[in-house]
């Protein structure tokens, strides 16, 4: 992405903002088909992972029957998360009018996708300019309790207000950027009227100027922390300064919570964040593995007011390699109803991990702890050296019409 088309957003509170929790897929995916259903004028939607399966093809229908009658629709997936999207399933989109973009496509080697890194992992819907959507939910069958053992507990939020405006400018500049059209002006802000009482923050990472802007709101709040936090992430490995600041609030008397995954999606998550255990539970930390299914929420809150919902995990890759994008929320009543539903899952759904009691092996735990903690203080600086490219945004063109009498080439993607 060319720094000179870099999308716009700042990190002014901006008041005036309603806020409503959606839980799982359940509660998500009704409200967001029924908003594009409602659209009048345009719909811009952003995913990491689209796959066909019963969640995607009911989105894929709502898209059609809106772009059919003359809303302006804009999608972008990513090329990593949403690798195997059949030619048909895009192609009936881009008849229908719809602008369907991949970022970064990548290429793959003996069946691998090699795009691994600086991936487009955010999650954002906004429908004309009014309405939002931000969190971590994906387009894919998991999202719902009916896929099994394996379905996942996510959260996201519905956003009405001014805060709202910047979101829209956001997607509208970041999905223009690097798709051949050369580098787009920046859409005019739009005012917006309040809607509720809650402060906002729109925040984004990206790989140039606002690498960490993220996980310095996680910070500030944790400095300022005084009674409670409770972090629920799917994929907890942060860096020295993220991990410093947990302990000092717990040392000081705050009741810090970590709510992780004790039935990951990947086994190498649970490894990796239980390296940690012993450092944060000597500080003080409280820490829950939810037992139910695998966590992929990113979701927590300090004190009674300050929360954040959003695509950004608490690891290496989100907080130092992809594009992420988070909501602060500043809102006594936000806060309470989603300490309210964490504190039911840490009940009801959490198993507490508790200091190992048995000494041994007990220095070579800490020593292994210390070596991970301090080698993770330096991730940010090592992620610069990593292979890195400019992504560019793939839009999918429509099939073009064979004059043979032989059937039309399926759409492809040009940059």
């Amino acid at each position: 992405m060319s720094r000179r088309t870099r999308p716009p957003r700042s990190s002014r509170w901006v008041e005036g903002n309603a806020f409503e929790l959606l839980e799982n897929g359940e509660e998500f995916f009704p409200r967001v088909f029924a908003a594009i259903e409602a659209a009048q004028r345009d719909v811009w939607l952003e995913t990491f992972i689209l796959f066909d399966d019963k969640v995607g093809r009911e989105l894929h229908a709502v898209l059609l029957a809106t772009a059919r009658r003359g809303v302006a629709v804009h999608v972008l997936v990513d090329g990593f998360g949403s690798p195997d999207l059949p030619e048909r399933y895009i192609g009936a989109l881009v008849e229908a009018g719809v602008e369907f973009r991949t970022f970064d496509p990548g290429r793959s080697l003996f069946g691998q996708r090699l795009n691994v890194l600086r991936r487009m992992h955010r999650k954002i819907v906004v429908v004309d300019g009014t309405l939002g959507f931000i969190g971590g939910i994906n387009y894919s069958a998991d999202h719902l309790a009916d896929f099994g053992p394996e379905a996942k507990q996510d959260y996201a939020v519905q956003v009405r207000g001014p805060i709202v405006a910047q979101m829209h400018r956001f997607v509208q500049t970041a999905m223009e950027t690097d798709c051949g059209r050369g580098a787009p002006q920046p859409p005019a802000f739009v005012s917006l009227s309040p809607q509720g009482s809650a402060g906002a923050l729109f925040v984004t990472r990206d790989n140039h100027s606002h690498r960490s802007d993220i996980e310095r709101h996680y910070r500030i709040a944790l400095r300022a922390a005084r009674q409670r936090v409770v972090i629920a992430n799917a994929y907890f490995f942060p860096g020295y300064r993220f991990i410093r600041e947990m302990r000092r609030a717990a040392r000081r008397g705050v009741d810090v919570r970590l709510i992780l995954q004790g039935q990951p999606d990947m086994p190498i998550v649970r490894t990796a964040a239980s390296m940690l255990y012993e450092h944060l539970l000597r500080a003080g930390v409280r820490i829950y593995e939810y037992r139910d299914r695998p966590l992929h929420g990113k979701v927590a809150l300090v004190d009674d007011s300050w929360s954040t919902v959003g695509s950004s995990n608490l690891d290496p890759l989100s907080l130092a390699l992809n594009l992420e994008a988070n909501v602060v929320i500043r809102d006594r009543d936000f806060n309470a109803h989603l300490h309210q539903r964490l504190a039911l899952l840490m009940q009801e759904s959490c198993r507490r991990v508790e200091m190992p009691r048995a000494p041994r092996w007990v220095r070579l735990r800490l020593l292994r702890s210390y070596v991970i903690f301090h080698l993770m203080r330096w991730f940010p600086t090592w992620a610069r050296w990593l292979p890195k490219h400019e992504p560019v945004i793939a839009v999918a063109e429509a099939a073009a019409p064979r004059t043979d009498g032989a059937e039309r080439t399926p759409p492809h993607a040009a940059a």
